[in-house]
């Protein structure tokens, strides 16, 4: 399993409120009702926990949790985690 997934994890659920049983690698954000104001702030946190360079917008409309995470691995490079708890936000 990616470094990256549970980051994922807390992010959805600390951050945006997702409850976690509706969080499966299948999930879409739409699934998660996440409006795209949401998505492009899930977009930040993560590429400011990760580092790399990635475009949220290359991935397509319907993409998975699965298929964020394997684009986030592969922009990422690989990169280490930055430590620290998830932020707040008054999405959702």
């Amino acid at each position: 399993m990616s470094a990256i997934h549970p980051k994922i994890i807390e992010v959805l659920t600390h951050t945006f409120k997702v409850p976690a049983a509706e969080i499966r690698p299948d999930s879409t954000m739409d699934s998660l009702e996440m409006d795209s104001l949401a998505v492009a702030e899930f977009a930040v946190l993560i590429r400011e926990t990760v580092g790399g360079d990635g475009d949220f917008d290359e991935l397509p409309k319907g993409a998975t949790l699965a298929d964020i995470t394997r684009f986030i691995d592969a922009t990422a490079g690989g990169g280490e985690l930055r430590g620290g708890e998830a932020p707040m936000s008054n999405a959702r």
